[in-house]
């Protein structure tokens, strides 16, 4: 997210405050921030410095860039001094001499082996340099009682610093350090919770994840309304965006940011200016993304694997079917795929993380590669008539009963494997669907569905779901006896724990709209916007 404009995220702000103000309490709880890029990790970091200001605590944040060692550690130790003397009313300068001069009124042992540090870095001579410069915070609260905060910024790109044995030392001390906070911060989602479960799991000092998601339908909508000042915005190419864009703030930002300025009429012409023109700033920014791909040694794989994904072929047996790849091989593709985060696994099913960056790959990237000349025209024609197809579809599906919706999906189902949360599920392939009525105000018509070796009965539910709605479904599922049947409630409200407990009890599977959105979008199939 534009770091300017911030929105919300105050769940994730109230972790940031409790966990820090526990530091003091003698409770420390280190954090993972992970998020795909632009998802607005930083932004959250900076808002809440933005507003903190505690003289027991010293923020070192820090950017982890390509750089040596050597200009790695100054920088640590230059704002890990700037930073505690910022409350001595001294006027600083940004000079690492200066800064351990003025320190060493205040903490002079560990202005002496700052000194000591840099001398050993200077001679080539420090063996756990990492573990060293790490261990000043500790002495810092020794001298002084104050705490540390350390804060890596796309922390995964610690490992090409070149330190030693780095995440050995590292977790030797976070055990040992009570003292510190550990916040690091990546938009490589997959290294680094793979880093964090091989190298960093511990009994003590281990990482609370928070991964950051896109903003909800409902926060989406919230921030449509201030941006555009509702009602300028008519409800249904409102919630058209909110499914477009997937909640991503950036893209948010920049759509508002367009209609504001041209109106709502345009937007056909704001998504081609954003995404078709060559100058167009998600043009450049996915055009850039892919080049990860086309510089690899299997570039015509991952492309053409992306490709199928963003044409809507994201079975995995269809996608080895078309390419006629050994399962070996293509599952070494995949593989790579997820761990840059561009695809995500639901079991048989693989998914593009990022909408918009999938539409852009069908509509934009792929036609203009087929095209045979260098005239745009015909290209650009094509693609205003795909924004148009795409918002029509959206309105056509938004009028439709959610009954109706929800049977269509169910005729789409082919006995695959989806993963819902961390429940694996199979989509039975059904011989007949019906639609129920059922004999309760709460819960008044739902759907079965009957294949070869189960029942699915399904209630919808358009207010809030209560344990009394709970109760009735389970006494009219008791009606049909299967020996595997598939109870299942699609509220398009949240539900609470209370209520989620409930159906655990009566072996009720309860689906809200974020569920049910999930596996729409496994088959290409626009959203529902409660």
């Amino acid at each position: 997210m534009l770091k300017e404009r911030f929105f919300d995220r105050k769940l994730y702000l109230d972790i940031l405050e409790k966990r820090i103000s526990a530091l003091k309490d003698g409770y420390r709880q280190n954090i993972a921030i992970v998020g795909d890029e632009s998802i607005g990790k930083t932004s959250i970091i900076f808002k809440f410095l933005s507003k903190f200001y505690d003289t027991r605590t010293i923020i070192v944040y820090l950017e982890i860039k390509p750089e040596s060692p050597d200009s790695f550690i100054e920088r640590f130790i230059g704002v890990l001094l700037y930073n505690f003397l910022s409350a001595s009313g001294i006027p600083l300068t940004e000079d690492i001499d200066f800064l351990i001069n003025k320190s060493r009124k205040f903490a002079p042992k560990t202005a002496e082996k700052v000194r000591a540090i840099l001398n050993a870095t200077a001679k080539r001579k420090q063996t756990c340099a990492f573990q060293e410069l790490l261990s000043l915070c500790d002495m810092i609260n020794q001298e002084t009682g104050k705490f540390c905060v350390v804060i890596f910024d796309e922390f995964h790109n610690l490992e090409g610093l070149g330190f030693k044995n780095m995440y050995r030392e590292w977790s030797k001390l976070l055990i040992q350090q009570k003292n510190t906070l550990y916040i690091i911060i990546s938009s490589m989602k997959f290294k680094t919770k793979a880093i964090l479960s091989k190298h960093l799991s511990l009994l003590f000092g281990n990482f609370e994840v928070l991964t950051i998601e896109p903003f909800d339908i409902r926060m989406s909508e919230r921030y449509l309304e201030q941006k555009l000042q509702w009602p300028g915005l008519n409800m249904p190419l409102r919630n058209f965006l909110v499914h477009f864009t997937g909640g991503c703030p950036i893209y948010l930002e920049l759509i508002t940011d367009a209609l504001k300025n041209k109106g709502e009429d345009n937007l056909a012409v704001i998504l081609e200016n954003l995404l078709f023109d060559t100058s167009g700033v998600l043009n450049q920014r996915f055009s850039n993304y892919l080049k990860r791909f086309l510089d690899s040694p299997h570039s015509n794989d991952y492309i053409s694997i992306l490709h199928l994904i963003a044409n809507g072929k994201n079975k995995i047996k269809d996608i080895a079917h078309i390419l006629r790849k050994p399962k070996k091989e293509l599952a070494l593709r995949i593989n790579h795929l997820l761990e840059l985060d561009a695809v995500t696994r639901s079991a048989d099913f693989l998914k593009i993380n990022d909408r918009v960056f999938g539409f852009w790959l069908k509509f934009v990237y792929q036609e203009k590669q087929r095209s045979l000349t260098f005239d745009d025209k015909n290209q650009n024609a094509f693609f205003k008539d795909k924004v148009e197809d795409m918002i029509q579809e959206f309105f056509s599906n938004a009028q439709k009963p959610l009954l109706e919706r929800a049977l269509e999906l169910l005729r789409l189902f082919e006995d695959e494997m989806v993963q819902l949360e961390r429940k694996k599920i199979r989509l039975n392939h059904f011989r007949e669907i019906k639609p129920l009525e059922f004999k309760n105000r709460g819960l008044k018509c739902g759907l079965i569905g009957r294949s070869q070796g189960s029942v699915w009965i399904m209630a919808f539910k358009q207010g809030q779901l209560s344990e009394d709605d709970i109760t009735s479904f389970a006494k009219e599922c008791k009606k049909y006896r299967h020996k595997l049947k598939r109870n299942i409630i699609v509220s398009l409200q949240e539900i609470d724990s209370n209520t989620k407990l409930k159906a655990m009890e009566e072996k009720i599977w309860t689906w809200d709209v974020n569920n049910l959105n999930q596996i729409l979008d496994l088959y290409s199939k626009p959203w529902v916007i409660a």
